[in-house]
C-alpha cells in the first residue's frame, strides 16, 4: 500500500492503539486461564510488530519529511491536536519497539508466575505509550505519551522485580519525573512564544522556513499551515513541524525569532527531561538499580526502548527547535563533555563489576550508560554522519543490550543467581547458549560485519569532523567496552566447571531460540548490509543538520565561500571529465555531489548559488558534503 493509502485509513493510529485494545482483551480473560493469557499477549505483540512493517515499505525515502500524517482537533482552546506522523528515524524506532515488545513478551512465558494478567497488560500499555512518543507530531501529545510511559514501567519493576524492587521503582519514577516536570516548564514557555504578539506579527519568515522544511510534502505543509492559522488566531500551537519552522525563522535583521538567551534556557529545560531518560552522567544513578531489580522483560524494554526516548527527544525537539542553542560553543562543551565522561565512566564501572565478579545485570546496565553516551556524542557532532550513526546506534543498542539482558535472564532462570563467580566453563555444558552469547557480545563491541560496527564508525566519523578530540575520547570507550565484554564472556563460558550444579544446566530451549534468533539475524543483517536502514535516516539526518546550521543570516561554517564554489565547480568538471575523484581541499566544507546521470532520482544538492535563496522543494546540502 502507498503512504497516502495508509494515512487515509489512519494506519499510525492502528499501530499506536492496537496494544491498548489487546490489553483490554487480556483483561477480559479470567486470571485462572494462565496459558490463554500468555497466548493472547504473545499473539497481540506479534501482530503489533507486523503492523509496523507497512510503514517501512510505504515510506518514501526520496520524498522525505513527515509522512502518514493524521491530524484531528483535540484541545482547540490551546491549539493542541491529535497529530501523528513519522519520518525514517521514527519508523526505525517504532519497528524496534514493536520487535522488542514481542521478544520481551515471549521471554516472560515461564519467568512470570504471579499476577500474569496484570504483567502482560502493563507490557502492552508500555508498548503503546512508547510508540505514541515516536509517532507524535504535537508536543502536547508527545508529553502525554512521555509521562504515561512511566506508569507501566513503575509497576513492572515494583511488582515483578527483585528484593529491592520498591526502592528501585520509586527511584526510577522520581528521577525521571523530576526531569519531565522541568521539561514541562520549557514546553509551557515554548507555547507562550507561539501566542506572543511579536510571533504573530512575524509569521512571514516562519512560513518561509516552513516551505524549506516541507519541500514538496503537501501533507506536511498542510499540517504546518493549520498550525500557523492557529497562531494567527491567537490560540498558539504545539505542532512540532511548525515549532521547527519557528526555531529556524529569521527576521529581516537576520536575528532569530527566538533569541539565543531564551533558546539556551529552553534547551536547559528540555535537556533535563532528555538527559535523565538517556540517561547521561551524572543523571544515570537510577538506571543500575532499576535494571537489577526489574524482571528480564522489563530490562529488555527499559534498555531497548525507554532509553531511546531521551535521544529521540534531542533530535526531534532540542536540535531543530533550538538550533542556535544546540550549536552554541558553551552548550556543546557541556553536553559533549558529559557524554564523554559517561562513555568512559560507564565502561570503567562495567569493568569493575567483571573484575570483582559482581552482578551481571549491573554490568550490562553500566554498559548502557557508556553506549548511550556514544549516541549523544554522535547527535551533537551536528552533522549527517554523526546523526545517522547515533540513530543507527540506538537501534543497535536495542538489539545487542536487549540480547545481553536476555542471556542473563536465561542463566538466572536456571540458577537463580546473576553473580559472575557462580558460573564458568558453560561453553562445554550449553554450547548453543555459548554461540548466541558470543554473537551478541561481538555485536555489542562493534566487530566488523556485525551491527555495532557501522554505527560506531559513523559516530566516530561525525565526531572527528566536528572535533578530532571527541573521536579520540569515543575510541577509548570502545576499547574499554571490548575489554569488559570479552572478559565477561571468558569468565562465564571458558575454564573449568567448578560448581557441580552447572554441569546439569540445560541448553537453550526451542522457545529461547525463537526469541533470540531475530536479534542474531538483525545483528548480521545490519552489519553486512546496512543500506536499507541507513536509507531511512539519510534525508532526516541531512535535514536536521540543515536546520541546525543552514539558517539565513547566520554565519554557516559548512557553507562554502564564492571562491570555494568556483573551485568546487572546477574540481567537479575535472572529475566528470576524467571519471576520477580528486582530493578534497580540507579548507572547503561544501557538498560534493556525484555526477548527474540520466534517469537518476537521487536528491539534488540544495545549496543555492551565492546571492540566491534556496528552493523550497529541494533537499538541503549535507554538512561536510558526505552521504551518511
Amino acid at each position: 500500500m502507498t503512504e497516502r493509502a495508509l494515512a487515509d485509513i489512519h494506519w499510525l493510529s492502528i499501530v499506536v492503539w492496537l496494544p491498548v485494545l489487546a490489553a483490554l482483551v487480556v483483561m477480559a480473560i479470567p486470571a485462572a486461564q494462565s496459558r490463554a493469557i500468555k497466548f493472547a499477549a504473545n499473539v497481540a505483540m506479534s501482530v503489533s510488530f507486523v503492523t509496523t512493517l507497512p510503514l517501512v515499505f510505504a515510506y518514501s525515502r526520496s520524498a522525505g519529511g513527515i509522512q502518514f500524517i493524521e491530524d484531528a482537533t483535540w484541545i482547540p482552546a490551546i491549539g493542541a491536536r491529535y497529530a501523528l506522523g513519522v519520518d525514517g528515524i521514527s519508523i526505525a524506532l517504532i519497528v524496534l519497539t514493536a520487535l522488542l515488545g514481542a521478544v520481551a513478551c515471549c521471554s516472560a512465558f515461564n519467568a512470570v508466575a504471579k499476577r500474569e494478567k496484570e504483567f502482560y497488560v502493563f507490557l502492552l500499555l508500555m508498548q503503546a505509550t512508547t510508540i505514541g512518543v515516536f509517532a507524535s507530531m504535537d508536543l502536547f501529545l508527545f508529553y502525554v505519551f512521555w509521562e504515561v510511559s512511566l506508569v507501566p514501567m513503575y509497576f513492572l519493576i515494583a511488582i515483578w522485580g527483585g528484593e529491592r524492587r520498591l526502592y528501585a521503582a520509586i527511584k526510577f519514577f522520581l528521577f525521571t519525573l523530576v526531569g519531565s516536570v522541568i521539561m514541562l516548564l520549557a514546553i509551557l514557555k515554548l507555547y507562550s512564544i507561539t501566542i506572543d504578539p511579536s510571533t504573530v506579527a512575524s509569521l512571514t519568515p516562519v512560513q518561509a522556513a516552513a516551505k524549506t522544511l516541507c519541500g514538496s510534502n503537501a501533507a506536511m505543509q498542510s499540517l504546518v499551515d493549520g498550525a500557523i492559522a492557529s497562531i494567527r488566531a491567537g490560540d498558539g500551537t504545539f505542532c512540532l513541524p511548525a515549532l521547527h519552522a519557528i526555531g529556524g525563522a529569521r527576521l529581516l535583521t537576520g536575528a532569530a525569532l527566538i533569541p539565543l538567551s531564551i533558546q539556551i534556557w529552553l534547551f536547559a529545560g528540555f535537556f533535563a527531561g532528555f538527559a535523565f531518560k538517556v540517561p547521561m552522567f551524572p543523571f544515570h544513578t537510577w538506571l543500575p538499580d532499576a535494571h537489577v531489580e526489574a524482571p528480564t522483560a522489563g530490562s529488555v524494554i527499559l534498555a531497548g526502548v525507554l532509553l531511546k526516548l531521551g535521544g529521540y527527544g534531542f533530535l526531534r525537539i532540542s536540535m531543530p527547535i533550538l538550533p542556535d542553542a544546540s550549536r552554541d560553543a558553551d552548550v556543546l562543551n557541556v553536553v559533549v563533555g558529559l557524554a564523554i565522561v559517561g562513555i568512559i565512566y560507564g565502561a570503567l564501572c562495567s569493568m569493575y563489576h567483571v573484575a570483582t565478579l559482581g552482578d551481571m545485570k549491573k554490568l550490562v546496565a553500566y554498559s548502557s550508560v557508556s553506549h548511550m553516551g556514544m549516541v549523544v556524542l554522535g547527535l551533537f557532532a551536528l552533522n549527517p554522519n554523526g546523526i545517522s550513526g547515533a540513530t543507527l546506534q540506538m537501534v543497535n543498542h536495542g538489539i545487542s543490550t536487549s540480547g545481553l539482558f536476555l542471556i542473563v535472564g536465561i542463566l538466572y532462570e536456571r540458577r537463580h543467581t546473576r553473580i559472575i563467580s557462580e558460573y564458568g566453563g558453560l561453553s562445554a555444558v550449553t554450547p548453543g547458549l555459548a554461540v548466541v552469547f558470543l554473537i551478541i557480545v561481538l555485536s555489542s563491541i562493534g566487530l566488523p560485519l556485525l551491527n555495532g560496527f557501522i554505527g560506531e564508525f559513523l559516530i566516530l566519523r561525525g565526531a572527528f569532523e566536528a572535533n578530532p578530540w571527541w573521536a579520540a575520547a569515543g575510541v577509548i570507550g570502545i576499547v574499554l567496552g571490548a575489554a569488559y565484554t570479552l572478559w565477561l564472556y571468558q569468565r562465564l563460558m571458558f575454564g573449568k566447571v567448578e560448581r557441580d550444579v552447572n554441569l546439569a544446566l540445560p541448553d537453550m530451549s526451542r522457545r529461547e531460540w525463537w526469541y533470540m534468533l531475530p536479534l542474531v539475524v538483525l545483528a548480521f543483517w545490519i552489519g553486512v548490509y546496512p543500506k536499507p536502514v541507513l536509507d531511512l535516516f539519510e534525508r532526516p539526518s541531512q535535514m536536521l543538520a540543515y536546520q541546525v546550521w543552514h539558517q539565513t543570516g547566520v554565519e554557516d561554517r559548512y557553507a562554502p565561500t564564492p571562491e570555494a564554489q568556483e573551485k568546487l565547480a572546477r574540481d567537479r568538471a575535472a572529475r566528470w571529465a576524467s571519471e576520477a575523484k580528486p582530493a578534497v581541499d580540507p579548507a572547503v566544507f561544501g557538498p560534493e555531489p556525484e555526477a548527474p546521470s540520466a534517469g537518476s532520482d537521487s536528491p539534488k544538492p540544495l545549496l543555492p548559488p551565492p546571492g540566491s535563496e534556496p528552493r523550497a522543494d529541494a533537499l538541503p546540502p549535507p554538512p561536510g558534503g558526505n552521504r551518511p
